[in-house]
């Protein structure tokens, strides 16, 4: 059985919703347990929450992309787990990430960046998504990677949507393929 935790902050659910999408793509695999650990609006998770990560074989990362980096929140998370990075805690643990903001580039690959770099720090080794772009002139939001993410799973939730409307079916598709590539990892890696 391998161990894959989906640890994320949504301000407006269209984040939370795209976690959703990575959460049933990872559980989607034989052989993988997920825990979702949502940081709430004050940037804290629950007690325990250093414990539940470093038990993990793989580590999903997601926040929304606010004035071109992760939101604030997330980075009180990231800045608290200095202390699992003292203990090598996450060391060689598989991690990837996903984001979400309301333009179609929005700065996203600043958060992607972040991201990567947070599991970096860590010691962790990064899955990318693995897709294609749909970059055709039929495509359309409906279509996986239609935002073209390669570092991290993209997604688009324009400003006057609500988190029932966005993302779209091809963002929340791609969240659910990154979900379902890293538990294939993690199954593989623990095997």
């Amino acid at each position: 059985m391998s161990k894959v935790a989906v640890v994320y902050f949504s301000g407006y659910g269209h984040t939370a919703k795209q976690a959703e999408a990575v959460l049933a793509g990872a559980a989607s695999v034989a052989g993988t347990e997920v825990t979702e650990l949502r940081i709430d609006q004050e940037g804290s998770l629950p007690d325990g929450w250093m414990e539940t990560l470093a038990a993990q074989d793989a580590i999903i990362y997601g926040s929304p992309t606010y004035m071109g980096g992760p939101a604030w929140q997330f980075k009180k998370f990231a800045d608290a787990s200095s202390k699992l990075w003292m203990q090598q805690g996450l060391k060689d643990k598989l991690a990837a990430g996903f984001t979400n903001s309301a333009s179609t580039n929005g700065d996203k690959f600043s958060t992607a960046q972040y991201l990567y770099t947070l599991s970096q720090q860590h010691g962790q080794l990064w899955i990318g998504t693995g897709l294609l772009p749909s970059n055709k002139k039929s495509s359309t939001p409906e279509d996986i990677n239609w935002s073209g993410g390669f570092a991290a799973a993209l997604a688009i939730s324009p400003s006057d949507a609500s988190a029932e409307e966005a993302p779209r079916k091809g963002d929340l598709q791609t969240a659910y393929a990154l979900g379902a590539r890293v538990a294939t990892f993690a199954v593989k890696l623990a095997g």
